[in-house]
């Protein structure tokens, strides 16, 4: 069962069962969401955009043409993705940049995702991040630019640049 709030306008067919869609989220015709998503009030979601299973959607997010999110991935309140290197008014580009969010990521509020990018599996952006390059499966990232800072387990320990636990312990990924 879809559950989509009243207020929402959802025209897109292709949602996943046990799928939520909040307040005043806004999710074009072509759109692809998998099952059990939690798409949070007031996102909005354009056309070329592929969504995994598993995936949480906080609040503010705009996600455009060209963004493909894996399985198990978490948007925090007011991510901004990008699909335009060079944005300009009235000027509308035939393709945009393919920016893909692999499985398990995790993004943290207020981030900036510029377009083009891989954000790999299981890698974890620090809120307020701007990621303007790709970023390697398993790694910590976050400032401005963003730049490496450590490592993170599938199961989300976090790991110095030398792969050490909190312990001293050195973690195989």
């Amino acid at each position: 069962m879809i559950t989509i709030h009243p207020t929402a306008d959802v025209q897109s067919t292709k949602i996943g069962d046990n799928t939520y869609v909040w307040q005043y989220s806004v999710i074009l015709s072509d759109a692809v969401i998998g099952s059990n998503c939690n798409i949070n009030f007031n996102v909005f979601i354009e056309n070329d955009v592929v969504i995994g299973d598993d995936v949480t959607v906080k609040p503010g997010v705009q996600i455009w043409d060209g963004i493909k999110i894996g399985n198990k991935v978490f948007i925090g309140p007011n991510v901004t993705f990008t699909n335009d290197i060079v944005p300009r008014s009235k000027v509308y580009r035939d393709i945009f940049e393919k920016t893909i969010i692999e499985e398990g990521a995790s993004i943290g509020a207020n981030s900036t995702i510029i377009a083009g990018i891989k954000i790999g599996q299981y890698s974890f952006i620090g809120a307020g991040s701007v990621v303007t390059k790709n970023v390697p499966a398993n790694t910590i990232w976050y400032g401005n630019p963003a730049t490496q800072k450590g490592f993170i387990t599938n199961d989300g320990i976090l790991l110095s640049m030398d792969r050490k636990d909190k312990k001293g312990n050195v973690i195989d990924i």
